[in-house]
């Protein structure tokens, strides 16, 4: 099966169930249609996301939405084990275990009403995960065609490292935002252009609209200027910082407002000027850079 291309911004839907707007089925139609209608055409899934209800609720949404599912692309992500009353877990922890990993990924299928997954990530990095054990699981899963790519999430270059020593890793989904930026200064992000691995960013706004700071506001009037000269909303700048980076990173965003998701692929076509760029970072970090 060819892979698709993701889409260069992503539908995260973690706040499309319980743990958000909790969409009935008719409002997770219109959001699918509404993010496919203006470029978006991947959605990013976690097992746990909804207390292990929202790739479900997507699923029966997806099978009555008659979109045809070469049209959109599947990521969903597995390891996490929380505490739940669907998990007979007394804490919450993370399982990498072969068995898992192939039993995880079946339910998501099962969940999505889907053959394949176009990308399985690993949640969260486990101080207890085998290599060896991790590339028995991904190898089965895609020659099965249960899944198209492989990568991480939220993983440390060393971590990377790691599970790289046995299988490639294409994608690690990390924090990044003009506000959470370390991960173009600790090497993280040049780690994953060394080694081809392909960055998707969640949380892309960061805490711009979260608090009520010096720097929120640095940020804010600054993006208002920027704003009016491309022509696009506040947010959208800020989008357009990430993928202005070299890396390529995909930003994964959280919204499930249609008005805010029909202006978000603007930020493809905004090409900050050099300046304008360092001009944000600066802002951001509240002193010139070194």
């Amino acid at each position: 099966m060819t892979k698709a291309p993701f889409s260069k911004i992503i539908a995260g839907t973690m706040t499309w169930g319980v743990w958000g707007k909790d969409c009935d089925t008719k409002q997770m139609i219109e959001l699918m249609n509404c993010c496919i209608e203006n470029g978006i055409t991947t959605f990013d899934h976690a097992d746990i996301y909804g207390d292990y209800t929202t790739e479900a609720a997507f699923g029966i949404a997806l099978n009555e939405s008659k979109i045809e599912r070469n049209k959109i692309q599947l990521i969903s992500k597995c390891g996490i084990q929380m505490e739940s009353a669907s998990r007979k877990n007394v804490i919450k922890h993370y399982d990498y275990s072969a068995s898992y990993i192939i039993w995880s990924v079946e339910q998501s299928l099962k969940n999505l009403k889907t053959d394949y997954l176009d990308l399985l990530l690993l949640h969260r990095p486990s101080p207890l995960m085998r290599a060896d054990e991790i590339a028995e699981a991904i190898e089965k899963l895609k020659n099965d065609g249960k899944i198209l790519d492989f990568g991480v999430s939220n993983f440390t270059p060393e971590q990377t490292d790691l599970i790289n020593t046995k299988i490639k890793i294409n994608y690690n989904q990390i924090k990044f935002s003009i506000t959470d930026f370390n991960a173009m200064l600790d090497g993280s992000l040049a780690h994953m252009q060394t080694n081809n691995i392909t960055p998707m960013c969640w949380s892309p706004l960061g805490s711009v609209f979260k608090n009520d700071n010096e720097q929120s506001q640095r940020l804010i009037k600054m993006a208002t200027t920027l704003s009016v000269k491309y022509d696009v909303p506040v947010d959208v700048i800020f989008l357009a910082w990430i993928l202005n980076h070299p890396a390529g990173i995909l930003p994964v965003f959280g919204t499930a407002d249609k008005s805010r998701i029909a202006k978000l692929m603007k930020a493809t076509s905004v090409q900050l000027e050099l300046q304008e760029w360092f001009t944000l970072w600066s802002a951001s970090a509240g002193v010139a850079v070194p």
